[in-house]
């Protein structure tokens, strides 16, 4: 009945043992793919920033020139800016 008791806990021992390598495994699989979902959402992001810069430069009308979209907003934004100061006084 020893010898019993001494298989069944030496194969707890074991199966306690499998399943803390895999959940360490799991555990490295999961730090892994959250890595990989942040440079995910953040190329994400900068891919949008992009197609927003490109609408901004065509709602400018100037595709083939962006040198040209460039002047032109920072025109606007200087108007703006002058409007602001006229009405802040």
């Amino acid at each position: 009945m020893l010898e019993e008791i001494k298989s069944n806990i030496a194969r707890l021992v074991a199966q306690y043992e499998a399943e803390r390598q895999r959940a360490d495994g799991l555990a490295a699989r999961l730090s892994a793919s959250e890595e990989k979902c942040r440079v995910y959402k953040e190329q994400i992001a900068d891919l949008n920033q992009q197609i927003d810069n490109l609408e901004l430069m065509r709602a400018f009308g100037a595709e083939k020139d962006p040198a040209q979209a460039r002047e032109r907003i920072a025109r606007l934004v200087r108007e703006i800016d002058k409007c602001i100061k006229l009405l802040e006084n």
